[in-house]
């Protein structure tokens, strides 16, 4: 393509330093010194013959294109820009020579009127004359001064008070010399610049042609590849699943006709389990009759979610999606500040994804069990790994929260432990976490997360740190998370990866585990999604090595110690027994059909059941949430973009009353009943000046400096498991 002629393409040969040598009647050699030679041969003589004479004439091509494009004089602009820039510069070369013409004349005219005035200062005249004459000759000298001091600073004619000749005497001292340089650099490095800039756009237009080009080929193989493997239709109905015969109609369409092409989900649909009681009904039903449908169809549910948890919810639906359309404009930026469709999402929001890092809580109940702080980190360190085992199918991003939104889940009586989440802040997005069990351990989390779209590959990048404390023993553990990458964005198919260091601390022993989860390599022979991990004294002695896959499961190996021949301590030396090896998690297997459910884990179904007695604010009510997982996406995406705009109202208003606040408090103070630079707490400023300041306050969380990490960071305040017992919600705002 086009793409590849501005740099060396691997297999390639440049016309334009080839070498051509006839080996015999049909033989000939095409090489370019050594790194890449070609022995092609010809039918017949002739033939090999017209083929030479080609690539002779292409390669003087070839070479004559290369010495254009290293002649700094030349360049490949239209013709019309050169008449328009040589213009301009002619332009610009006739005002140099006006100016140096009157340079000549204002010379030459101030020299002779000053020898004028000092003949007639010498005349004998007349007492009164002489004193004229030496006014008008002071006055000639103080023009001159004024003229010199006028030429050092930047003067413009529309600033100028001295009329028309002072600007023609500060306009006389340009140098013709300079301007000339002026021009001749404006000619030799101008078409350089030009050239540059429309490359660069010649090079964009290209890119976005070809990631267009690979975007239809993607999606032509895809169709190409569905129509060939759809089941005949006798034979849809085995194995419990059918075959959607009309996405490969659809697909039938050529990518010519239409450069907006759609993208389709997989074509399988499995029937909707009864037990949902959810059918798809025509798209003109009343939005009122939609939500009580919605009510009704979960009641049965509510009444007794404690006892039995649902392991179903609705298949996801075969929406087309045009990606290309919506990611073009997309790359380089912070991907919360993008509107998303809910096609790209699945029915959870960023809170419940953040409560699913309590799936394997038993690792912690089991580290709260230890005696030994080495072996209680091992447990710990698997938890760690553990959070990620949901995200390796999950290639859907979940719901931003909406500022003031909680999500809650009390498994108390089943599991021993409670957790609650609240969207702290909406810009940076930031939720804090907090659970505690009564298995003697407590979590807690503030995470901020960060994202950006690269055109390949999406990063995103978790900040903020997470706290373990086990009641007993008073071992405080904290880590960060690394960073997510979701590959194949444009074309091809979404994967995962998870790469980077996690370093957990006993902030009070000093004991330390430092896990590496190696990046995805094509070319490397290790496993995939491996994770190493070594747990540490805190003189640096590794006590065990931990091994395994962050999609999978973790082991734990004593290291046994040796002694080397001069006392010392050898290398730990690890494996050498399979009895140390301790399996410390495993994944639980996915539920039947989970993909077709957006690849949710056990707990993850669970998670947006209705539940009575939550809160106002809690995820679970989010409307455009439970019309998506309902399938009714066109319902949804309304919704959502209502509740965009409700929530931007809303801190319109509170900045707006922040700033009246501010405005009244000074006012109240000027009359000097406060000491100067003491102002009261509520009227400290909390944002930079001149910026809107938006003074949200969460409900159940308060920022306050962390002890051990010295990090401001939101920490549980309570109220909130008393404010349930009570059913009172007085506090909290009304978002959805």
């Amino acid at each position: 393509s086009k793409a590849e002629m501005g740099h060396t393409c691997r297999g390639t040969i440049n016309l334009a330093t080839a070498n051509i040598t006839v080996e015999d009647s049909c033989n000939f050699i095409i090489s370019n010194g050594g790194a890449q030679t070609y022995h092609l041969k010809a039918s017949s003589e002739v033939e090999r013959q017209r083929w030479v004479t080609a690539l002779e004439l292409a390669k003087a091509k070839a070479v004559k294109m290369l010495e254009e494009s290293d002649d700094s004089g030349d360049e490949s602009v239209s013709q019309t820009d050169k008449t328009e820039l040589q213009n301009t510069l002619r332009i610009l070369s006739s005002k140099v020579e006006d100016l140096s013409t009157c340079n000549d004349l204002i010379a030459k005219h101030g020299t002779a009127l000053q020898r004028s005035l000092s003949e007639l200062e010498a005349l004998r005249l007349p007492p009164d004359s002489t004193d004229k004459i030496k006014q008008v000759n002071e006055r000639a000298t103080l023009f001159r001064i004024t003229s010199n001091a006028m030429i050092n600073v930047s003067l413009h004619p529309e600033d100028s008070t001295v009329g028309f000749h002072s600007f023609t005497s500060v306009l006389s001292t340009v140098s013709p010399q300079a301007c000339r340089d002026f021009m001749l650099l404006a000619q030799t490095h101008g078409k350089k610049w030009q050239k540059s800039l429309q490359q660069e756009r010649d090079q964009r237009i290209r890119l976005e042609e070809t990631l267009e080009q690979l975007a239809k080929q993607h999606n032509h193989l895809e169709r190409a590849f569905r129509g060939a493997t759809v089941l005949p239709a006798g034979t849809a109905g085995t194995g419990g699943s059918g075959k959607d015969l009309c996405c490969p109609a659809k697909g039938d369409l050529s990518d010519e006709d239409d450069d907006n092409n759609e993208f389709f989900d997989a074509p399988e649909i499995f029937p909707m389990p009864d037990v949902m009681g959810h059918k798809r009904t025509g798209s003109n039903i009343s939005g009122t009759s939609s939500d009580i449908s919605l009510d009704e169809q979960y009641k049965h549910q509510v009444e007794d979610t404690k006892k039995e948890k649902r392991t179903r919810i609705p298949y996801k639906p075969n929406y087309s999606l045009n990606l290309w359309s919506i990611m073009k404009n997309c790359i380089g930026k912070e991907l919360s500040k993008i509107p998303m469709p809910v096609n790209f999402n699945e029915p959870l929001s960023m809170l419940q994804r953040l409560t699913e890092d309590l799936e394997y809580h038993e690792l912690l109940d089991r580290a709260a069990r230890c005696e030994s702080s080495l072996e209680q980190l091992c447990y710990v360190a698997a938890f760690t790994v553990s959070s990620y085992s949901t995200t390796v199918f999950r290639t859907s991003k979940p719901f931003n929260p909406l500022l003031g939104e909680t999500f809650e889940l009390d498994r108390l009586e089943e599991n021993g432990y409670r957790s609650l989440c609240e969207q702290v802040s909406h810009h940076p997005p930031a939720a804090a976490h907090h659970a505690d069990s009564k298995n003697g351990w407590t979590l807690r989390q503030e995470i901020k997360i960060t994202s950006k779209f690269r055109g390949k590959y999406l990063s995103i990048m978790p900040l903020g740190t997470i706290h373990c404390v086990f009641h007993s023993s008073g071992h405080h553990y904290t880590w960060k998370k690394v960073t997510t990458t979701v590959h194949n964005i444009i074309v091809g198919k979404l994967w995962i990866d998870q790469s980077g260091e996690i370093e957990i601390v006993n902030h009070k022993t000093g004991d330390k585990c430092i896990l590496k989860f190696v990046p995805y390599s094509y070319f490397s022979r290790d496993v995939a999604r491996k994770v190493t991990g070594e747990v540490m004294d805190p003189s640096g002695k590794v006590h065990f090595l931990l091994l395994g896959t962050w999609d999978e499961k973790m082991d734990c190996y004593r290291v046994q110690l040796g002694t080397g021949d001069n006392g010392a301590e050898a290398r730990p030396r690890a494996h050498e027994a399979e009895d140390s090896r301790v399996l410390l998690w495993k994944r639980n297997p996915l539920p039947k059909y989970a993909e077709n459910m957006y690849y949710f884990s056990e707990l993850a179904l669970t998670l947006n059941a209705p539940e009575n007695g939550t809160a106002p604010t809690d995820s679970r009510w989010r409307p455009d949430q439970r019309l998506m997982e309902n399938g009714r996406w066109d319902e949804a995406n309304a919704e959502k973009q209502r509740l965009e705009e409700k929530q931007r109202l809303s801190r319109k208003r509170r900045e707006a009353e922040a700033a009246r606040a501010t405005e009244d408090g000074k006012a109240g103070l000027s009359g000097g009943d406060v000491p100067l630079g003491v102002l009261p707490q509520s009227l400290t400023p909390l944002c930079p000046p001149g910026t809107p300041c938006d003074p949200y306050k969460p409900l159940w969380f308060e920022r306050k400096k962390d002890p051990v990490t010295q990090e401001l960071a939101h920490v549980y305040k309570g109220g909130y498991w008393e404010s349930k017992e009570k059913q009172d919600w007085s506090l909290c705002p009304d978002i959805f």
